[in-house]
């Protein structure tokens, strides 16, 4: 059975493991007002989903 030689440090060990929690941006597409907008969302602020007014956005 394969026994490690030498204890493996703590600077090592988390060196290895860094790149486990790295967050990703999310993703933005331009809305036809011209906002950013998430994906498959509604716009906050124009209130349109798929080219269409769903909610009454006040002004």
């Amino acid at each position: 059975m394969a026994v490690p030689k030498r204890k493996t440090s703590k600077a090592r060990r988390d060196k290895r493991r860094n790149n486990v929690w790295k967050l990703n941006a999310p993703t933005l597409v331009r809305c036809s007002c011209g906002e950013y907008k998430r994906p498959h969302r509604l716009c906050p602020a124009c209130g349109q989903y798929n080219g269409r007014e769903v909610v009454k956005v006040s002004e």
